[in-house]
């Protein structure tokens, strides 16, 4: 574990991955615009210094942010294997076969009676087998956020460099190197760190993804935690030609009419059965501001001041 000192942090990290060739950059479920930015920005930033990297999350992510797509749900990193993937379902396969004819390799699939023969725009290729040097923890408190990921894969992440970037309060400094800054404003900052200690070069698109995740995770710079260091980090990415990108808040309920009383009751229906609870009426009723009486009569004009009441000597 490294104490959490920025300069002596940072420099542990250029080292580590100075030394590397692959590495993996981890998400934890159901990421936040922030994590995906930071991510995939230090993904950006590390394939520029000709790393071999993916990005890992268990979560599906949905994300017009640059890299976003590179987004997988395996830990894997390259590898000599290829993998030949396409639609299954329960039974539909007969029989897998293979011959070699002069000098390819052929694979034959049949399948079962009465199912739908395989379709070869659906067929993907990929590697597996790879290895990988070093794992980026990112907007993680521990390692169980990153879900079955890490749960069923826990051997692979022994013996690993392991770099832990987040700004949680309940951070448990699990890795080897924990960039940990919890009054941080966003992870996106602690990203942005990582690649200036890394020399990398921003462009727009690492600008645009740090821009998008710090005006987020600051509700559009309004938190508590921005501060003149935040502003700061904006210009640079500003200056390096970050484009401003909104993302839409999540769909808020629909609220209920005026009319509407609790449990679906009109207003009517609750002030009735309040007054009939209270053995009374309920003489004032006040519609878009203003208030009458019962009788029509408008109220007096400090009807709306705060009332001092003195009884009993007492105020």
């Amino acid at each position: 574990m490294f104490p959490n000192n920025n300069s002596q942090t940072t420099s542990r990290i250029v080292e580590v991955i100075g030394k590397a060739t692959s590495g993996i950059i981890i998400l934890p479920q159901n990421p936040t615009v922030d994590a995906i930015a930071a991510t995939t920005s230090l993904y950006l930033g590390l394939l520029k210094l000709g790393k071999t990297v993916t990005i890992v999350c268990t979560s599906p992510v949905q994300s017009d942010l640059m890299g976003a797509d590179k987004i997988q749900a395996n830990l894997s990193v390259g590898g000599d294997n290829l993998v030949v993937s396409f639609p299954y379902s329960d039974g539909s396969i007969d029989k897998i076969d293979y011959n070699i004819q002069g000098q390819f390799f052929n694979l034959t699939i049949a399948p079962r009676a009465g199912f739908p023969k395989l379709n070869p725009n659906q067929v993907t290729y990929s590697y597996t087998g790879g290895s990988f040097d070093f794992i980026v923890a990112v907007d993680m408190p521990n390692l169980n956020s990153a879900g079955p990921l890490y749960a069923d894969n826990q051997t692979m992440f022994q013996g690993k460099n392991i770099i832990n970037i987040d700004r949680h309060l309940t951070n448990g400094f699990f890795g080897t190197i924990n960039f940990v800054n919890k009054t941080s404003s966003s992870t996106s900052e602690l990203a942005l760190k990582t690649l200036q200690a890394l020399q990398v070069e921003l462009d727009r698109d690492i600008a645009t993804n740090l821009y998008a995740g710090i005006s987020t995770a600051t509700n559009n710079f309004t938190a508590y935690s921005v501060n003149a260091e935040t502003f700061e980090t904006i210009a640079t990415l500003l200056k390096a030609g970050a484009m401003k990108k909104s993302f839409k808040p999540a769909v808020a309920p629909p609220i209920s009419p005026v009319t509407q009383g609790s449990f679906g009751m009109s207003q009517a229906g609750t002030q009735k059965a309040f007054e009939q609870k209270m053995g009374g009426s309920i003489d004032t009723v006040e519609v878009a501001g203003s208030s009458q009486t019962k009788e029509g009569v408008p109220p007096a004009q400090d009807w709306l001041k705060p009332k001092i009441f003195k009884g009993g000597g007492l105020v």
